[in-house]
């Protein structure tokens, strides 16, 4: 099989696994089905939560060209470029910059928050992808809270038993920017990286604009 015809039939089995109604519709299941075929984890039919305009502002987004930051160079290499490029969108992981290495050493933070300090200034009307490090994710809600920064749309899925549920719970509490996100200490790189794919994918409903 090739892989399309292999990527489909997986879809087709999770939808026949899922019956309607589900507890996702439309979008959103597109959406949380990408990363239950990411992870094979059907649990996330529970824990899965959406802003209300999360995916319309994500999608608005990379229709716009918009910059995406992950926290890891894993989640960069996961999110597929060729129907982001289409749209001018460009995806940046600054966890290995030498800038951020000094800055976090300096500030006495983790390499993970310094970077979110390092594109704060142009993350605005952008998509930050966090897998990983729950540093990067407190980071973050601190800046937007502080009216320092304002994405339009945080993945915010970081993994672990550190701050990794917590983080989550402090994104969900904000109310300036819309998210995706995972309630607990389930997340990672790979399922973060499959939500910008699932929009990727979405955003091909319409045609890119002249010159594009």
């Amino acid at each position: 099989m090739k892989p399309d015809e292999i990527e489909q039939l997986s879809f087709s089995i999770i939808d026949s696994e899922v019956p309607e109604p589900r507890p996702f519709e439309g979008d959103q299941w597109v959406v949380v089905r990408r990363m239950i075929h990411t992870t094979a984890d059907f649990e996330l039919l529970r824990l899965v939560r959406f802003h209300p305009m999360a995916v319309e502002s994500g999608l608005a987004a990379i229709r716009g060209g918009c910059l995406i930051v992950t926290d890891t160079e894993m989640a960069r290499m996961g999110i597929g470029d060729r129907r982001l490029a289409r749209w001018g969108c460009k995806v940046e992981c600054h966890i290995g910059d030498p800038e951020v290495a000094a800055r976090s050493s300096t500030e006495g933070m983790t390499r993970a928050a310094s970077a979110v300090d390092m594109v704060s200034e142009r993350i605005d009307g952008g998509i930050y992808v966090v897998g990983n490090a729950p540093t990067a994710l407190m980071r973050l809600v601190d800046l937007i809270e502080a009216g320092q920064c304002r994405p339009a749309l945080v993945v915010g899925m970081p993994v672990g038993f550190v701050n990794a549920a917590e983080s989550k719970e402090r994104l969900m509490g904000q109310d300036k920017v819309p998210y995706i996100t995972v309630v607990g200490r389930k997340g990672g790189s790979a399922m973060a990286a499959s939500v910008i794919n699932a929009l990727a994918a979405l955003s091909e409903d319409v045609s890119p604009p002249p010159g594009t």
